[in-house]
């Protein structure tokens, strides 16, 4: 049955378990499902809602004031666009604000609007993120409306039915769908992002929903960067003779994709070249080697989380965004943990004991976030050139 809520209420989150929040609608106009994760950045709304690490998923934002610094076409992560792969929906303590920002070239509401990001404002974010982390994310549908009518009974069913991300494989519609070649090194005020044309080594990128300044981060390097889809066989990888693999970020649970990844990491790590996984690829490197991966109640969102290195001692600030997780106790004796979370002691890094072959959990890119661990890559240079 269609209900009216409050008046001047356009908007609506329900959850699963039939919790209505309502407030005033955004972006989009329509309804999108998906599992709700909060995000405590105080920076980087245009790169968050662009990650494919969130597909599938309503971000809400625990910093109440997003939109001030506007949008624009340089800060966008994934290769593809729309929400189709990234964030289906985000939510807001204070509707999005009027950009004013020398780099802005639009409004945030605007740009939702035409990327299909369906926006819900007005929302106690403090007291839903206290919900997601007492209880985990739930699964819910956001709605926006002009007129503020929705059949919430449906909206609730819809929820209700989702299966949610655990078997899901997410990678294959957020990969590219052929290969091709990145030139693009990182910011660099005020020119922007420079061209990197000389390179004294080559990597192949493993697409699973990689963001941009990853690739941009390892051009840096002075590397040879061409980007592959995910389900790419090891035999073609090696045909190129690259000096390193790289398994990127992605979305979705790393069980499901590792079905057809698995087996050909797998293979790479058996060449003896150097391997770098992030993110995604951090989970199924793992498997990989023997390891389990567990799904996390609310998981890791955020450009403010404290990680400590073993291998060097040094506590960093780091970027995450991730809702599975390596399990710790599955590591086989030849792989070493060398990164693990101070918030909750999950593991955030592993590396062979006789290869040189690593990943981590957090996004040494950062973008948005801190740069603490931007040294992953030049580690994982070094790898190469030795």
């Amino acid at each position: 049955m269609t209900q009216k809520l409050l008046p001047g209420a356009t908007g609506v989150l329900a959850l699963a378990d039939g919790t209505i929040f309502q407030g005033i609608g955004c972006g989009a106009v329509g309804s999108a499902l998906g599992e709700v994760v909060f995000n405590t950045a105080m920076t980087g709304y245009q790169e968050i809602l662009t990650d494919p690490s969130y597909m599938s998923q309503i971000l809400a934002f625990t910093f109440p004031h997003v939109g001030n610094v506007g949008v624009n076409v340089e800060d966008i992560e994934q290769m593809g666009d729309g929400s189709g792969t990234s964030a289906r929906g985000a939510i807001f303590r204070d509707a999005p604000t009027d950009p004013a920002n020398w780099r802005s070239g639009g409004d945030l509401d605007g740009w939702m609007k035409r990327r299909g990001v369906v926006g819900l404002a007005g929302v106690d974010t403090r007291a839903l993120t206290q919900r997601i982390r007492d209880a985990g994310a739930p699964h819910a549908v956001i709605a926006h409306h002009p007129n503020g009518a929705f059949d919430l009974d449906a909206l609730v069913a819809e929820a209700r039915a989702w299966t949610g991300l655990v078997g899901l494989d997410l990678a294959k519609d957020a990969s590219t769908l052929q290969s091709f070649d990145w030139s693009e090194g990182v910011w660099d005020w005020p020119q922007g992002y420079p061209r990197v044309d000389a390179a004294d080594k080559s990597v192949v990128v493993i697409d699973y929903g990689v963001k941009r300044n990853i690739l941009r981060a390892i051009a840096s390097t002075g590397a040879k960067v061409t980007v592959v889809p995910a389900t790419t066989s090891a035999e073609d990888i090696l045909a190129r003779n690259p000096d390193g693999v790289i398994l990127s970020n992605g979305p979705g649970d790393p069980a499901a994709t590792g079905a057809y990844a698995v087996p050909e990491i797998k293979k790479l790590v058996d060449s003896g070249k150097p391997i770098m996984g992030i993110c995604l690829g951090h989970q199924m490197l793992a498997l990989a080697l023997g390891a389990k991966t567990v799904k996390m109640d609310q998981g890791h969102h955020g450009a403010n989380h404290p990680v400590k290195d073993l291998t060097t001692g040094k506590v960093e600030i780091v970027s995450m965004n991730h809702g599975f997780a390596v399990d710790r106790d599955s590591l086989p004796d030849a792989v070493m943990e060398t990164h693990v979370s101070l918030f909750d002691g999950t593991n955030c890094g592993i590396a062979l004991k006789d290869r040189p072959v690593f990943s981590v959990q957090h996004h040494p890119e950062a973008s948005p976030g801190p740069t603490d661990s931007l040294y992953l890559f030049n580690r994982f240079s070094d790898f190469m050139r030795a």
